[in-house]
């Protein structure tokens, strides 16, 4: 469906400059952003490839463990017909401490692992359990300790303090995970009340 979207916009954006007789600036817009997205890529990968060492070496030390271990009960609470020896609780552990460290195309995998092994639990049924709905709204929201692609991004463009924005950062991702969870446990309450 998304692809059908970015066609229909496509196609309805080049009618549009060829019906106002604007192609060249739309040729010149093609070129431009592809120029910028392929010099994008190359910065963020630096960075990426930088901070996936760092994580790398953070495992082989054994923190992500400890972190692991920090937050373990926490996420019990979240997820209580999570098994503790399952595979999924180690996937959605793995995905949010790659959260954490802003590395969004590092947990993006963990996440879809942690999902098919939810999806296992809930006995492969195609509706989506309690447990799968927490990990949705708490991925989505998660909260991040270093946005590392947002800062390499911001080192890209030469910002004047590329890491300025860890603060803010931390601010925002603490207050849309308590947001998330707070709202994913208000409706699982109403529903159980109801039902």
């Amino acid at each position: 469906m998304v692809n059908i979207i970015w066609v229909m916009l496509t196609a309805i954006g080049i009618l549009f400059a060829m019906m106002n007789g604007t192609m060249n600036e739309v040729n010149e817009a093609i070129f431009k952003g592809a120029k910028e997205a392929v010099t994008l890529c190359i910065g963020l990968i630096s960075i990426l490839v930088f901070w996936l060492g760092m994580m790398r070496i953070a495992e082989d030390a054994g923190l992500l463990k400890k972190l692991a271990l920090l937050f373990r009960p926490i996420v019990k609470k979240l997820f209580p017909e999570v098994p503790n020896d399952h595979p999924a609780m180690g996937y959605i552990l793995s995905n949010m401490m790659a959260n954490m460290f802003g590395l969004g195309n590092a947990a993006t995998p963990l996440g879809i692992k942690a999902m098919e092994e939810l999806k296992v639990l809930n006995g492969g049924k195609n509706e989506a359990s309690r447990s799968m709905i927490t990990f949705l709204a708490i991925n989505t929201s998660s909260l991040t300790l270093i946005p590392t692609t947002v800062i390499a991004i911001r080192m890209n463009y030469s910002s004047a303090s590329p890491t300025e924005i860890v603060g803010p950062t931390l601010v925002a991702t603490f207050c849309s995970t308590l947001a998330a969870i707070m709202i994913d446990r208000y409706f699982y309450y109403r529903r159980t009340r109801k039902g």
